[in-house]
């Protein structure tokens, strides 16, 4: 058993996470998949090492015993990966794919210190969501960063961070925004197919609110940067001009002053970012590198 070390990361996973369903998110796996590798560690130990409890999981004796062994082997596994990843090939670039959000504005946040850890040049392929994974089933990037999770069986999903989406304008929108409020703005919208779009579709449903399609619509557009731009850039005189976009993408600008955001009735409007890459990579001392180091930078 001690040599699939898959087992042990799920067991350790689950003692962290207090949850077999936290660790099938965090692990990228089925629920059920979950359950089958801590039954099939004590079938072979032939005890039980979690007891499951209303309120998350709780070691037996026996459990605490192999936590003490999984965090020893653990040690010496990444000390081992640190060591293979001295003498790999370092001259290839290291791909990633990533959707607009991700690629322009979070990834280059720690591009630089990415690409020293690794000692590796990077490169990134932005687009949609959806062809960042096309990419990855085809072998032409590594790593996928995507707001969608969309399911395939050759894909791990790995939880990242959370992004949110706000309402905005170039004049101060109440902190708050009613019904009322966001009828009367005239709205620059993404296209129907958006997964923002989504989002805020289901947030308006979760208030109560009418549905977006009966807001006063100017506009539809694909682009994030587009749907700033004219919200920028709209007249202040006038009524509102307001869009909703990633936090991410207008930071800079609601710190200067030059944009203002709002929620519906203060609630915020969350999606998962999730990093992914193909199964048969599960082992690759490579990807699991990449893969700790943006889990600890999120």
């Amino acid at each position: 058993m001690l040599t699939d070390f898959a087992k042990i990361t799920t067991f350790l996973t689950v003692v962290r996470e207090k949850s077999f369903s936290k660790a099938s998110a965090k692990l990228g796996i089925s629920q059920p998949a979950v359950t089958q590798q801590i039954k099939f560690i004590e079938d072979y130990l032939e005890v039980q090492v979690v007891d499951r409890k209303k309120n998350g999981i709780k070691l037996t004796k026996e459990g605490q015993m192999l936590y003490a062994i999984a965090l020893k082997l653990e040690k010496c596994v990444s000390n081992a990966e640190k060591e293979v990843l001295k003498i790999m090939n370092k001259d290839v670039s290291f791909i990633f794919g990533a959707s607009f959000i991700i690629g322009n504005y979070i990834l280059p946040r720690f591009l630089n210190n990415l690409k020293d850890d690794l000692h590796n040049d990077v490169s990134i392929n932005v687009s949609v969501s959806h062809e960042a994974i096309e990419d990855l089933l085809d072998k032409k990037i590594d790593i996928a960063l995507v707001e969608n999770y969309v399911a395939n069986e050759d894909i791990i999903y790995k939880e990242w961070m959370e992004d949110e989406i706000v309402i905005f304008s170039n004049q101060r929108l109440p902190k708050k925004a009613t019904a009322e409020d966001l009828l009367s703005y005239k709205w620059v919208c993404r296209n129907p197919d958006s997964n923002t779009r989504q989002i805020f579709k289901e947030n308006l449903e979760k208030a109560n609110f009418p549905d977006c399609d009966t807001f006063d619509v100017t506009s539809e557009v694909t682009s994030a940067t587009t749907i700033v731009q004219t919200v920028l850039h709209s007249d202040k005189k006038l009524t509102p001009t307001v869009s909703v976009v990633s936090k991410n993408a207008i930071e800079s600008l609601l710190k200067s002053g030059a944009l203002f955001e709002s929620r519906i009735n203060n609630q915020k409007m969350i999606r998962k970012l999730y990093i992914a890459y193909r199964k048969e990579k599960k082992n690759d001392v490579f990807i699991n590198n990449v893969v700790d180091y943006l889990l600890k930078v999120k």
